[in-house]
């Protein structure tokens, strides 16, 4: 894993789509000297043959000088990559204060924020940099994705557009693009603008994702699956790539290979909840009365979704399923599927499904 610098690290975020420079891209120059033994500690950790080495390296770096805001990027980087995301945060925020104009920086903290369900923080830190740097041309592509996230389809249009008059072709500005066009149900346009991806002369998970989410919205399961393998093969930390890919084949009933998508997900992502959802679908099409297994890990999992978040909807009612339809609990049943009417949105699905059951259940 030796390799000179610091790009395997990024790799882990997918955050290697346009600067140059690793963490260093739009760094000044003109800093007080670090102290020798943290710059030290911190080319011990770029060398690292691991994370786990890398991780103590940069923890050491940090701590002989605080203001070493490359080791503080670095190790940020490495926490996210393991799943620690409220301490990549962390060091992340404070590699940005000390070096406001780093762009990959800010790009790792909106990634991470974004992970953490906290796309608008992302979208802030993000249109603050592109203010102040109009060429920042990676961070105004990651400002386009969170943009879409909070619903901004407009804003995240005028900004993917901003990046191609800079840089025509671009592929992964032109993925964004036709995923907000996606989003306003534009299948038509979307389809127009992710084959100028794919035709771009550097393949990109972004652009097979985006191939793939057009064709599942067109009904072709087999094509989209396709364009999902071939993002999560350009990139196995693809995290979307492989969701969507679990999501084919949990709906096709190929619930063993759904199962390894989603599980590719939590190893790399513990706290991901949409992979846990999954996986826990998949479990229960695993399952059986001759082997009840899968059932009590599928519980297990959707227990932890609700112990970090008691209110969320999606994982009560499949709780509530689960209990319903594989384990015969009918009382915890009604209580998990009340409790998913209660935390779900009115016209939602969740709640016009919870409420069927709960009927049922009468």
């Amino acid at each position: 894993m030796r390799t000179g610098s610091a790009s395997w690290l990024l790799v882990a975020l997918g955050l290697l789509g346009g600067a140059c420079g690793g963490a260093r891209a739009g760094a000044d120059a003109a800093r007080p000297p670090a102290a020798p033994e943290a710059l030290a500690a911190l080319a011990q950790g770029v060398e690292a043959e691991d994370e786990e080495g890398a991780l103590r390296h940069f923890e050491r770096a940090v701590a002989q000088d605080p203001e070493l805001w490359e080791a503080r990027y670095d190790l940020g980087v490495v926490l996210a990559n393991r799943g620690d995301l409220e301490r990549a945060e962390q060091e992340l925020a404070r590699a940005h204060a000390s070096a406001p104009e780093a762009e990959d920086v800010v790009v790792a903290l909106a990634e991470v924020r974004r992970r953490r369900g906290e796309p608008a923080g992302a979208v802030e830190v993000l249109e603050a940099f592109v203010a102040a740097q109009p060429r920042a041309l990676t961070a105004r592509t990651a400002l386009v994705a969170a943009l879409r996230e909070v619903g901004a389809t407009d804003r995240a249009i005028t900004q993917a557009r901003e990046v191609l008059v800079q840089r025509p072709g671009d592929a992964r500005a032109l993925s964004e693009l036709a995923m907000a066009h996606l989003d306003r149900g534009e299948v038509d346009a979307a389809d127009l603008l992710v084959r100028q991806a794919l035709a771009a002369e550097r393949r990109t998970a972004a652009a097979e994702r985006t191939a793939g989410l057009v064709a599942w919205r067109r009904g072709e399961d087999a094509v989209a699956f396709r364009h999902f393998q071939a993002a999560a093969e350009l990139d196995p930390r693809d995290a979307t790539a492989q969701l969507n890919m679990g999501s084919v084949l949990l709906m096709a009933g190929v619930y063993d290979r759904a199962a390894t998508a989603f599980r590719s997900v939590l190893e790399n992502e513990p706290a991901n909840v949409d992979a846990a959802l999954g996986l826990a679908a998949a479990l229960r099409g695993l399952g059986s009365r001759e082997d009840a297994t899968p059932y009590a890990e599928a519980e297990r999992l959707l227990r932890g979704v609700l112990e970090a978040q008691p209110r969320h909807p999606e994982a009560a009612f499949n709780l509530g399923v689960l209990y319903l339809r594989n384990l015969d609990r009918r009382a915890d049943a009604k209580a998990y599927l009340e409790r998913a009417k209660k935390n779900a949105p009115s016209k939602s699905e969740t709640y016009r499904r919870a409420t069927e059951l709960l009927e049922e259940l009468r």
